[in-house]
């Protein structure tokens, strides 16, 4: 395991952590760990996780912008909750996304389980946007793509990122709980 490997699980450790907190430093620990990460996912062949980190890139400077914009009056972010259609366009889009990219990645290059990567990188940029915007529902996306992240992870010997993303599933399930705790005192209040 190299020393970028252990850097980018470091950070990747904490901006989940703090993306959980609503706190807004989860962006500019997020572009550093993505940064990293996709260097790293580069070197083994998943470029479909490769080019997704360079889209995290992006969505976190995106995110980073749009929290800043919505803080409430105490300096909290307040999160919200998409409606039916809006959770139903999201699946046909991550289906689509998967189909295309993953039929591209399987043709077009030596792509390792391309399909499988594929899913997971639809599956996370619908979940980094929707964390941007501050719907719930992100972090049952991520929740997601942590259970399938670990065994790809695994099954190329990036046991690092394997337990990164194991880390990253308990995070996500603590991430579920703050915001559905947040939303409910939103609606009280």
């Amino acid at each position: 395991m190299s020393h970028l490997e252990w850097l980018a699980t470091l950070l990747g450790i904490a901006c989940v952590w703090l993306a959980a907190r609503r706190h807004i430093w989860t962006f500019p620990t997020g572009i550093a760990s993505v940064t990293l990460l996709g260097i790293v996912v580069f070197e083994a062949r998943l470029y479909s996780d490769a080019l997704l980190q360079a889209f995290f890139v992006a969505a976190n400077l995106y995110g980073w912008r749009a929290w800043l914009r919505a803080k409430g009056a105490a300096g909290e972010v307040r999160v919200g909750m998409l409606g039916g259609r809006s959770r139903a366009l999201v699946a046909i889009a991550i289906i689509a996304a998967m189909l295309a990219w993953g039929g591209a990645m399987r043709s077009l290059t030596d792509a390792s389980f391309p399909w499988w990567d594929a899913a997971i990188a639809a599956a996370s940029v619908a979940a980094q946007l929707l964390m941007a915007r501050r719907r719930l529902e992100n972090w049952h996306l991520w929740i997601a793509v942590d259970l399938a992240s670990i065994p790809l992870y695994l099954a190329k010997g990036l046991y690092l990122f394997a337990g990164l993303y194991l880390i990253y599933l308990a995070l996500a399930i603590l991430g579920l709980v703050h915001w559905q705790r947040a939303l409910r005192a939103e609606r009280l209040a």
